[in-house]
């Protein structure tokens, strides 16, 4: 158990400074324009235009790093330091959110398997908490409660690991139509992958915590008293 515990903080850890990380690069990237003077909303509907993808619409949303792609709606949704701003790091934020849509177009099997599972995932996060708490207290007296939270929060992790080939492939589809299409060039490009790269980490340390905490729920019901 203790080895758990110094994994799980070593994980907090990663955490806060992948966070912190991408912050600084945001904050860093943002002050550096791209040269074309084109913003996240130009950059955005040309990468959509020159991949024949004329049904997706381009709008801003509230906050900082809460840029989004809605399949549902077909809408890229570019915050308030994306959406107006000509920097590399609007850019390529922009870029990465309209890879998702070139995914939704191309039929991308891990986007729409991402998709298919949202639905589950939404429930599961709307009772798993107290699920998980009921079946700690009652583990020794009603341990089916702990389980089916357990499989609750698989899901979630499921949904976590799913996520990684969606945005990895993401990244990559902007960081070649960027260069192709000249948004950016050999003085800014390695900005840019710089700044995706920050982000991408955020996910792989959100599911790696996400797969320790499942473990350790999976370790409380192991080790449960019949």
């Amino acid at each position: 158990m203790m080895a758990y515990w110094v994994l799980f903080f070593g994980i907090a850890v990663v955490s806060w400074v992948v966070q912190m990380n991408l912050q600084n690069k945001f904050k860093k990237y943002s002050k550096i324009p791209t040269g074309n003077g084109m913003t996240g909303r130009d950059v955005a509907l040309k990468m959509l235009h020159d991949n024949g993808i004329y049904d997706v619409q381009v709008t801003h949303t509230p906050g900082q790093l809460t840029d989004h792609y809605n399949p549902t709606n077909k809408t890229v949704n570019l915050s308030e330091g994306v959406y107006e701003s000509n920097s590399i790091m609007a850019a390529a934020v922009a870029a990465h959110e309209c890879g998702h849509a070139v995914q939704h177009a191309r039929m991308y099997a891990p986007l729409k398997m991402r998709s298919a599972l949202v639905p589950v995932v939404n429930f599961a996060s709307s009772i798993m908490t107290w699920v998980l708490l009921g079946g700690i207290l009652m583990v020794n007296t009603f341990p089916q409660l702990l389980l089916a939270g357990i499989i609750l929060f698989a899901m979630t992790t499921l949904f976590s690991f799913i996520t990684l080939p969606v945005e990895i492939n993401a990244s990559r589809r902007a960081l070649v139509w960027l260069s192709s299409s000249g948004i950016t060039n050999s003085y800014n490009h390695a900005q840019a992958e710089d700044a995706l790269r920050s982000a991408a980490y955020t996910y792989v340390v959100a599911a790696l915590s996400s797969l320790a905490t499942l473990v350790y729920y999976i370790m409380i019901f192991m080790g449960r008293r019949d």
